[in-house]
């Protein structure tokens, strides 16, 4: 923009600092931080920009969340059109977090709202910055796959070593906290089923004996939302399914 435009340009001042980060630490005190922020503002004064009145600080909360009073409130400012840019004095003072980072940005964009670090020369109302941004953003999508595959290795594990970790469990137990306990009137099914294979040695003919039979798959309820299931003729795939389980 030329100096010629004397279009304004609203910039909030978002300033945060922890409990841990103690008062005398000067460049961590929420009054250095806006300090450097108006007086990046000042720079910039002839293309446009100018201070919004409202003081958005966040004195003793961890960057590791979203839920700050005064993040709150810039972001219901941001969502309603009036803010153009967020000036901060570090990244780090908005959120510590790739993935909060990543969820703010996209509320930026949406609202059109660019961001601006002090002392990182960051500022994605350039080419540039928006680069360094994707990269960013880039990084916080792997850390959320890592993540994922971590949460599905330790359940994986947990399976391994015989601990229950969810879902409808197979037939003839029921969940006892991080295992299953035997339901005995289903279990005497279950030993049935594998008695007769052990004669039979044919998946088919079971099936047929038990038809035969009217030996039905038992009642059982759904623990989540409590829909009864069962009551039906025991199908050759539950069979194998039955007879494959390693519970």
């Amino acid at each position: 923009m030329t100096p010629g435009h004397a279009h304004r340009v609203r910039c909030a001042i978002y300033t945060r600092k922890s409990s841990e980060e103690g008062l005398e630490q000067a460049f961590n005190s929420l009054d250095a931080q806006r300090e450097a922020c108006a007086a990046y503002i000042l720079s910039q004064a002839s293309e446009g920009w100018s201070p919004l009145p409202d003081i958005y600080d966040d004195g003793g909360l961890s960057g590791g969340t979203l839920e700050r009073p005064a993040l709150q409130r810039l972001l219901a400012e941001v969502r309603a059109g009036h803010v153009d840019i967020i000036v901060v004095y570090k990244v780090d003072r908005l959120t510590r977090s790739l993935l909060d980072f990543s969820k703010l940005v996209e509320a930026f964009d949406a609202a059109g709202t660019s961001f601006v670090s002090v002392t990182q020369s960051f500022n994605t109302t350039t080419s540039m910055g928006r680069l360094t941004l994707n990269m960013l953003l880039s990084f916080a999508q792997f850390e959320r796959e890592v993540t994922a595959e971590r949460i599905r290795d330790k359940i994986a594990a947990s399976k391994a070593k015989g601990m229950w970790m969810g879902g409808t469990p197979p037939l003839g137990y029921r969940p006892d906290g991080r295992s299953l306990a035997i339901v005995e009137d289903h279990a005497a099914v279950i030993r049935d089923i594998f008695a007769r294979y052990l004669d039979l040695g044919n998946v088919r003919l079971l099936g047929q004996a038990l038809a035969r039979e009217r030996i039905r798959v038992p009642l059982r309820t759904m623990t989540s939302s409590g829909r009864a299931f069962g009551g039906v003729a025991f199908t050759r795939g539950q069979l194998y399914a039955i007879l494959k389980r390693p519970a």
